[in-house]
């Protein structure tokens, strides 16, 4: 599939609405849905909004670097992938475009989960969304969708700005009915999050929101994902930040809003999709319906946005020779054919998995999260390496000094994050590196070439020995899923 308008006759590249569209269909997905339930297991108002101030403002430097990389690096397509490349080798590559085509696999089945929770308070057989008559209709849902995008991925992206409209409106319906509906004493008693609360005990409620955060940030690097489609380079980072402001105001207003519906712990304690269960306190049980049509038009949205952009990483990394070139395969509507096959196929297998989750939606959640932190981190640095040596900065000078701060800053946020999201996560996703790296000596096989350099082969065991820790630690006990 070569770059939007080198073909004769291809179709003009994607306009700033749609790459828009795209990144706000990325990012509003499941995750809004459940926030009122996941932070007030978590904080208060006070801790809420602390909260959301640092995720967004180190969100917000996370989408600056993406916009920078779009403008001084027009030649990288693919986003998070190719900037980890360029800037730390092919193995740390590699691992950026597994880790984040690993991380939008098990984020859609989320969806899938928080789909069936949802028709569970219908049918029961569905209980919440872990059950096998749940897993076995997912499944048959993921290939149905496998199934349309092989029509085309600009035809499956215009429909999903369709769907990013739809499902907007319940959940600025959602913002609205509570906000006048909103008890001041209720908010009050809200605040604090618990009795005694000393800054250390704050500090321990945020970082227990953090994995939250990333989660529903996710998507923010949606319209460099797909650059090579733009119409114009500049619309990338443009498209990036547009669209991550938009959702910012929306994530923090469904949070901070429910804090004055219900007290904290009858948040605490909703079902998921615990959007529905606020408005239902307000309206009566049809709130909860409304929320939950919604719910499966965003997901759904959602599930097609991250599909393509899965699919796409997979894609990209084969046409530049980091992936094994059996993915860069193509059918005549330029829909990647074998990497979309193995995204479906791993998409499937972790829905299995959740049979034997005690909570398959935080599990997965949290899992998504950590597989997306290493990605986050390497286009992170790119970005701070850039402004530190002065590449690319030789013809064009301005702004080093505020890209510098803002990499820097952003840097600092995801490491931090990883650190939050504790071994755990860490460990569980070597347990899908490690067998993922066979994709990468297949690879390296193709083009004749030396496996492993020594730093990487020292990177690899580490990898190695991640996973069985963890393997280890699912079978003793001390790791649960």
């Amino acid at each position: 599939m070569s770059e939007a308008g080198t073909k004769t006759g291809a179709a003009p590249g994607v306009a700033l609405p749609i790459l828009t569209a795209m990144v706000v269909g990325s990012m509003v997905g499941a995750g809004v849905f459940s926030l009122p339930r996941n932070f007030a297991q978590a904080t208060g108002v006070l801790g809420a909004v602390v909260a959301w101030t640092i995720a967004g403002l180190g969100m917000l430097m996370l989408a600056f670097v993406f916009q920078t990389l779009a403008v001084r690096k027009p030649d990288l397509n693919a986003g998070v992938y190719a900037y980890a490349k360029a800037g730390f080798g092919q193995y740390p590559g590699f691992f950026s475009a597994f880790g984040y085509w690993a991380s939008a696999c098990v984020g859609n089945v989320t969806y899938w989960v928080l789909i069936k929770s949802t028709l569970g308070l219908i049918v029961p057989a569905f209980g919440e969304g872990a059950t096998i008559v749940a897993v076995a209709v997912s499944t048959v849902g993921v290939w149905t969708f496998h199934f349309m995008i092989l029509r085309g991925v600009r035809e499956a992206a215009r429909i999903n700005q369709i769907v990013t409209v739809a499902k907007l409106l319940p959940i600025l319906l959602f913002i609205v009915i509570v906000a006048v509906a909103l008890r001041g004493e209720v908010f009050g008693a809200n605040l604090w999050g618990g009795a005694g609360l000393s800054a250390g005990a704050l500090f321990d409620q945020i970082q227990a929101t953090m994995l939250v955060t990333v989660f529903v940030f996710l998507g923010v690097e949606g319209a460099s994902v797909y650059s090579r489609y733009a119409r114009a380079r500049a619309d990338v980072g443009r498209a990036t930040v547009l669209g991550f402001l938009a959702v910012l105001a929306l994530f923090a207003s469904v949070t901070i809003l429910s804090y004055g519906v219900l007290p904290k712990d009858k948040l605490a304690g909703l079902r998921q999709p615990s959007m529905g269960g606020v408005l239902e306190s307000v309206m009566g049980a049809w709130g909860a319906g409304l929320i939950g049509v919604g719910l499966i038009v965003s997901v759904l949205g959602a599930y097609l946005a991250w599909t393509l952009m899965a699919a796409e990483v997979l894609f990209v990394a084969a046409k530049d020779a980091d992936m094994p070139a059996f993915l860069a395969r193509e059918n005549r509507r330029d829909a990647p054919v074998t990497a979309l096959v193995l995204t479906s196929a791993l998409i499937t297998a972790v829905l299995f998995v959740t049979l034997f989750s005690d909570d398959a939606f935080t599990f997965t959640l949290e899992l998504t999260s950590a597989l997306s932190l290493i990605p986050y981190l390497l286009a992170a640095g790119y970005a701070l390496r850039l402004a530190l040596t002065g590449e690319t900065y030789d013809t064009e000078p301005r702004g080093r000094g505020k890209d510098l701060a803002v990499a820097a800053l952003a840097t600092f946020y995801t490491a931090f994050l990883i650190v939050a999201a504790g071994p755990k996560f860490l460990l569980l996703s070597c347990i899908i590196y490690a067998p993922g790296t066979i994709l990468f000596v297949l690879t390296r096989r193709e083009r004749g070439m030396r496996v492993f350099s020594p730093a990487e082969l020292v990177l690899f065991v580490v990898v190695v020995v991640g996973a069985v820790l963890a393997i280890v630690g699912l079978i003793a006990g001390w790791l649960t899923i």
